[in-house]
């Protein structure tokens, strides 16, 4: 028995797509059926834009909170996997309320724009800039290496300060930006949250330094290869001839009295270097 084609098994005029229809309308994209189009080239194409929309903020373009966590979780599992450096940024306006307050929302949102049209100018186009929520953004950055995190962020915040948004005819107002970031975890187990409430710790610092300047969480670097931070995660067995050998085979090493009693190792011989714990520096521009 031959099976229907595809396109007569939707019922455009049973599916009330009037909703849907209007939301695609007030954004621009097209939502009535071409001529050409199959109904079910049609409904692919609501559904793919429907997602689209779903991405983005609806007043700046940018890419909204959803897209953002999506992102986050993508970069982590790359930064595991490969060791490479990426930055999340989180930015927020100086004083934005003062803003709405005194001009009112409109401008207020010509602000939001003005800065994510700045930011968009800043980045490449493998970086994601978000609006976070509010007068907050955000922007993530693959492949950033750490020494040049703190220039790329700079650059935003000159750029941002240096812009002159119309209120009126007569009157143009300047704004600045505080900046926090903070490089992606390289250990297993690094989550977005955890991520934000790092990079928000320094966006917090910035902010309470002054505002209108840039506080960076430099990385801890683990110097593992990749090739060898995938073998940490082999699930070896005690059959295998790697495992047994290195392990099972040779004999448990003597422990000396006194590191029994203690605790400690013993002590180091005269003329012996002790070894010495030392933590990994943190450091922030301003």
């Amino acid at each position: 028995m031959a099976l229907p084609e595809p396109s007569t098994l939707i019922d455009l005029d049973a599916l009330r797509l009037g909703d849907a229809c209007a939301l695609l309308g007030h954004s621009g994209a097209p939502a009535m059926q071409l001529a050409s189009e199959s109904a079910l080239d049609y409904m692919q194409r609501i559904i793919d834009s429907l997602c689209e929309l779903s991405l983005k903020d609806p007043l700046t373009g940018l890419a909204n909170r959803r897209s953002f966590m999506s992102v986050l979780e993508r970069e982590i599992a790359i930064v595991e996997r490969s060791g490479d450096s990426t930055l999340l940024l989180m930015l927020d306006i100086d004083h934005f309320k003062s803003v709405n307050d005194s001009y009112g929302h409109l401008v207020g949102d010509r602000v939001l724009n003005a800065v994510g049209e700045a930011l968009s100018r800043c980045v490449r186009p493998k970086d994601t800039v978000v609006r976070y929520g509010g007068e907050e953004f955000a922007v993530v950055l693959p492949d950033c290496h750490v020494t040049y995190g703190i220039v790329i962020a700079e650059r935003m915040r000159e750029t941002i300060q240096k812009l002159g948004i119309a209120v009126s005819p007569q009157v143009e107002l300047s704004i600045t930006v505080s900046i926090g970031g903070a490089y992606a975890s390289q250990l297993p187990g690094a989550t977005a949250a955890n991520w934000i409430a790092r990079a928000d710790k320094e966006l917090y610092r910035a902010k309470s330094g002054g505002r209108n300047r840039v506080c960076i969480d430099q990385p801890v670097l683990v110097e593992v290869s990749a090739e060898e931070k995938s073998q940490l995660f082999v699930d070896f067995s005690q059959n295998d001839s790697i495992w047994s050998d290195s392990v099972f085979a040779d004999p448990i090493p003597e422990v000396a009295d006194e590191t029994l009693q203690t605790g400690q190792a013993p002590h180091a011989a005269p003329g012996a270097s002790p070894l010495q714990n030392q933590a990994a520096p943190q450091g922030s521009a301003a």
